[in-house]
């Protein structure tokens, strides 16, 4: 596409119909005729954050026997999953719960929503979401909004002609208390109580003034005023425009000033209306000011000087602020403020800070402790549209998150679980010898798991410098990115304490070791993915025990005489899925029955649906296979024509099946080659 092709696709779209539906102003009756039709439009900021959120859907799925809920809107479908958050459904529903709560008036709107959790635990990115969500949301028909213009002003109250209330008041306000409540009784009336709007409170010291004065210049014409000075327009709110949707992130002590929340004095303004405390002289343009009827988000907000946080206490309860020289003024908004564990613990062990912490709901977001959720964030990051140069070789990914996971698993007290063990039943691994239930107290018994461990930031950095480096020449193995985990730990900025470091390369070694098993059992199956061999086993294996259980001899295809049933051969195989010889008798029934069933419904029988008897020929064949590949000589100089011909088969489809490149296909084979050298036997993967 060239540069006019472009600016003609613009030219055909609706920008110009979106722009003057966005730009829409009209009069405070065309205000209330669309508040008649749907008073949504006069919803609180509480309301509107959980419709936000609830328009995009969500899905149930049961977990350890709990219900839970998965809301799509975490899924970034804005960003198109770039800012995403995985693994912490649990925890998000808290989250969507307080939101709900609030929007329902039960209390909760009058909190400050703390994400509690260590750092790189997706705290900034849950609000980065909300604020992107809320702004798009207004731009939207479901989450129309509107506020105000004042004009004509200036033969009357000696100000600028146009006048935008800064405050982004909704228009409601500017009805009289005691009509607004008979006007919002006969709205509400017959609606639930969570889709009920109630705009509360007084208009802003600026807005306050020009009511006043123009009411005086009308003598009391309140209708009059409000068709001529009163423009409505429809807001729509947008973080870097400051409109709705504030941020405020502590600084160096001696540069925090109470003002960048509230407004300021405008000083050159005191020279024209002669006084500092006239609403023309200020500014109302503080992060709570310009955050009304959105959101605001405090970033390490325990960090904030304490005379900041007593801004809270009345910002959050009484949903008012104090500008300086001026009565308290009315505010509605979403108080979303994250903060560490450090000044998290600095809160609770202030005696002086009860009346912040009794206002306060804190919400953990804790580090992931589902494999499966901590590898969406790298391949998010890392795949062949962000690295298109470098062939990421399997299981990479997969060893980093299960190292990082790790890191974060407390040791189980109730049973005899390695880490690992708890890892693949946090994963959705089944056990005989657990149940959902036992998963379910495993998790209740640990304390601090999750906020403590490896943060997601310190793999994807590492997984960025082993890209850099480019030790695999075009590939990044496991083994790559484990050794520069392992080499990180040496300056980790967060963890001084050796006894931790030592742990965490003692479980570094333990997925190495997992690593090998995973790597083992794909060059295994590669070598015993030859169909018509395992075809050809199967029916040798079936027919020996059909004879065996009907106690027949099995003719010999070669001298054509007839032999009792090979039980060596029968053993060589049941033995590989540890059927012990007090058993063989009840498997080789089994199998039997199996095959007699599906022939009474028609159906013919296949090794592949019996899983048992599937992975036993394939460890046979694996086995009867691995010496006349000769996979040791890899290690080797010299590999015959015909043996390199047969690794050159293994390792084509270790590139078909498994995603492996050349490169780090022939790195598996030397490695598993390496293993049968050094006299390891292989071991199927549990």
């Amino acid at each position: 596409m060239n540069v006019q092709q472009a600016l003609e696709i613009l030219r055909e779209s609706n920008f110009k119909k979106e722009y003057a539906e966005l730009s829409w102003t009209g009069t405070f009756q065309d205000y209330l005729d669309k508040l008649t039709e749907r008073p949504d439009i006069a919803r609180s900021a509480f309301q509107r954050a959980y419709d936000m959120i609830a328009s995009y859907g969500f899905h149930e799925y049961e977990e350890s026997k709990k219900k839970i809920t998965h809301w799509h809107f975490f899924d970034d479908p804005l960003g198109d999953g770039k800012d995403a958050v995985y693994g912490l459904d649990v925890h998000l529903q808290k989250l969507i719960h307080t939101i709900k709560a609030g929007a329902y008036r039960y209390g909760a709107e009058k909190r400050v929503i703390l994400l509690h959790g260590p750092v790189g635990s997706s705290k900034s990115t849950i609000a980065r979401l909300l604020k992107k969500g809320i702004e798009h949301y207004s731009r939207t028909d479901e989450g129309l909004m509107f506020s105000f213009d004042w004009i004509h002003l200036k033969d009357i109250v000696d100000m600028e002609d146009t006048f935008p209330t800064p405050m982004n008041e909704d228009p409601l306000i500017l009805l009289p208390s005691e009509h607004r409540t008979h006007f919002l009784t006969a709205l509400n009336e017959g609606k639930e109580r969570g889709k009920q709007v109630w705009p509360r409170g007084d208009l802003c010291p600026p807005s306050r003034f020009i009511f006043n004065k123009l009411l005086t210049h009308y003598k009391g014409d309140w209708q009059e005023m409000i068709d001529k000075h009163v423009r409505i327009r429809r807001l729509v709110l947008s973080e870097r425009e400051r409109i709705g949707i504030g941020t405020f992130q502590p600084k160096d002590e001696k540069n925090q000033d109470s003002t960048e929340l509230s407004g300021d004095i405008n000083y050159r303004k005191i020279a024209i209306y002669g006084s500092d405390s006239d609403p023309r002289a200020f500014n109302f343009d503080g992060e709570f000011n310009i955050a009304n009827r959105g959101i605001i988000e405090f970033i390490e907000v325990l960090k904030l000087d304490t005379a900041f946080l007593y801004d809270l206490l009345t910002a959050s309860q009484e949903h008012k602020i104090k500008p300086k020289k001026f009565a308290q003024t009315d505010i509605d908004l979403l108080i979303l403020g994250h903060t560490n564990e450090p000044e998290f613990k600095k809160l609770q062990n202030n005696e002086f800070m009860e009346a912040l912490k009794d206002r306060t709901v804190k919400i953990d977001v804790p580090y992931i402790t589902k494999l499966n959720e901590e590898t969406k964030i790298y391949q998010k990051d890392f795949n062949k549209e962000s690295v298109p140069h470098m062939h990421i070789a399997p299981h990479t990914l997969e060893m980093a998150s299960m190292w990082a996971v790790l890191t974060r698993l407390e040791p189980a007290t109730k049973a005899n679980l390695t880490l690992l063990q708890k890892l693949k039943l946090y994963n959705g691994k089944t056990s005989q010898n657990f149940t959902e239930e036992n998963i379910k107290e495993l998790r209740k018994e640990t304390k601090r798991e999750g906020l403590e461990g490896i943060s997601p930031r310190y793999i994807q950095d590492k997984i960025s410098n082993a890209l850099i480096l480019d030790k695999g020449q075009g590939c990044l193995s496991p083994f790559i990115v484990l050794n520069e985990l392992e080499s990180g730990l040496k300056n980790h900025s967060l963890i001084n304490d050796e006894k931790t470091k030592k742990r965490y390369r003692e479980l570094l070694v333990d997925v190495k070791r997992e690593y090998e098993d995973i790597v083992k059992h794909e060059v295994q199956k590669a070598i015993s993915a030859d169909e018509s061999a395992i075809d050809k086993l199967c029916g040798n294996y079936i027919d020996n025990i059909k004879a065996y259980i009907q106690k027949e001899k099995i003719k010999n295809p070669y001298t054509g005489g007839y032999e009792e049933p090979d039980e060596r051969m029968m053993r060589s195989i049941e033995e590989k899925i540890d059927i012990p010889d007090v058993r063989k008798d009840d498997f080789r029934r089994e199998i039997m029955n199996y095959i007699g069933a599906l022939a009474l419904d028609g159906k013919p029988f296949d090794f592949r649906s019996n899983e048992r008897l599937h992975k036993a020929l394939e460890l046979k064949l694996f086995e009867d296979q691995k010496d006349t590949i000769k996979l040791t000589t890899l290690i080797g100089n010299v590999v015959d024509r015909e043996a390199q011909g047969k690794i050159d088969v293994v390792k084509q489809r270790l590139i078909d099946n498994y995603g492996y490149c050349d490169i780090c296909a022939s790195d598996a084979l030397s490695f598993v080659s390496s293993i049968f050298a050094r006299g390891h036997s292989l071991k199927a993967s549990s």
